[in-house]
């Protein structure tokens, strides 16, 4: 039987070192609206395809993605949101400039821009042996209370056992080398720099959203982001400050990150419609 999608579609890009599954629940809030799909990336994703030898960098995860863009007839019309976590911001930024032209916006989730110091040169240096050392000892998460500060370190607000142990799964069974390589090049500092350029180059409506306890990635660099946009893009941005979220808010609070999703998508909507209609280029927001 024939079946009505609904025409605007969500493209969602996972983090670093976890498969397609944890989206689940914000598809299930999304689906009735919304066309979701879930781009499970080689590798870190639990795909498997026969033969097929991805690049494990940005463009070559973007060339996947685009791949499965094209075969859904998603660059066709400009009906396509573009969502990217953690390091699928980076990918997820990669895919709204290929795919301008059929860009309604993006969203960018826990994945900002810093200033490039000695400070963060050296941090940036200790997370990449930090990923060496954790790909070598990762089984170790298998167990408590390893397990517990690993879950804790990405959630802050407490997530279902089901979806702790994908984590966990995701984590410790992923292909070694893929995960290692993927690590690596979301901190590299030509990538990052890269990113730092192409994020404010997005000409449609772009959503900054972060967690305000997480613990992964410093928050701070996404209020960079949004500030930054707000000053060199003439395209709109809107921060979504969750006041009590970790890394992972859409697993967190599943409800109110749902919400300012479609809030955002229905904003950029109209946006495109209404080229001509004076609206207003940068809101921000709290949620408790």
């Amino acid at each position: 039987d024939e079946v009505d999608l609904p025409c605007q579609g969500g493209l969602f890009v996972n983090g670093w070192a976890i498969s397609s599954r944890y989206w689940k629940p914000l598809v299930q809030a999304l689906s009735g609206s919304f066309r979701c799909i879930i781009y499970d990336q080689s590798g870190t994703g639990k795909t498997l395809i026969k033969g097929h030898k991805p690049s494990f960098t940005i463009q070559g995860f973007a060339d996947e993605a685009g791949e499965l863009i094209e075969h859904l007839g998603l660059n066709k019309s400009r009906n396509l949101h573009i969502v990217g976590h953690s390091m699928g911001g980076m990918v997820a930024t990669e895919l709204s400039l290929r795919y301008k032209a059929s860009l309604v916006s993006s969203a960018i989730i826990a994945c900002g821009i810093f200033e490039e110091t000695a400070f963060t040169s050296f941090g940036l240096f200790f997370l990449g042996g930090l990923i060496d050392v954790s790909m070598n000892f990762r089984n170790i998460f298998q167990s408590e209370p390893f397990r517990s500060l690993f879950i804790k370190r990405a959630a802050t607000k407490e997530i279902s056992k089901e979806y702790g142990d994908i984590l966990i799964e995701d984590f410790t069974q992923s292909d070694k080398d893929a995960t290692n390589a993927v690590g690596k090049f979301s901190i590299d500092p030509e990538a990052l720099r890269a990113y730092t350029r192409h994020v404010i180059e997005i000409a449609s409506p772009v959503l900054c959203c972060v967690g305000m306890a997480d613990h992964t990635i410093p928050p701070e660099g996404t209020i960079t982001l949004f500030d930054t946009r707000k000053a060199r893009s003439s395209a709109p941005t809107t921060l979504v400050q969750f006041m009590n979220l970790g890394h992972l808010p859409m697993l967190e609070d599943t409800h109110n990150f749902a919400e300012a999703l479609k809030k955002h998508f229905d904003f950029a909507r109209k946006f495109h419609e209404n080229s001509s209609e004076e609206m207003p280029l940068c809101n921000k927001y709290q949620i408790s």
